[in-house]
């Protein structure tokens, strides 16, 4: 499944990169890509894990940069 969610608040290309790097990490991620420009979120995931690996998606952007809501 591919999900393009939508990011509020501040978030700098550095914090971008490295959230993007946690969650593709994560078991069952085809990929991930956050772009701190256009504050967008955009997730390539096992349909049957999705809700799962986006609840530690926005866990990760919790922990890397609070400032950055995640809009699910």
């Amino acid at each position: 499944m591919r999900k393009v969610i939508k990011l509020d608040g501040e978030l700098c290309s550095h914090c971008a990169g490295k959230i993007q790097n946690r969650i593709e990490k994560i078991d069952g991620v085809s990929k991930a890509s956050v772009n701190a420009m256009t504050l967008k979120f955009t997730l390539d995931a096992d349909d049957a894990k999705f809700q799962e690996i986006l609840g530690q998606s926005v866990k990760i952007f919790n922990d890397i940069e609070p400032d950055c809501e995640v809009l699910v």
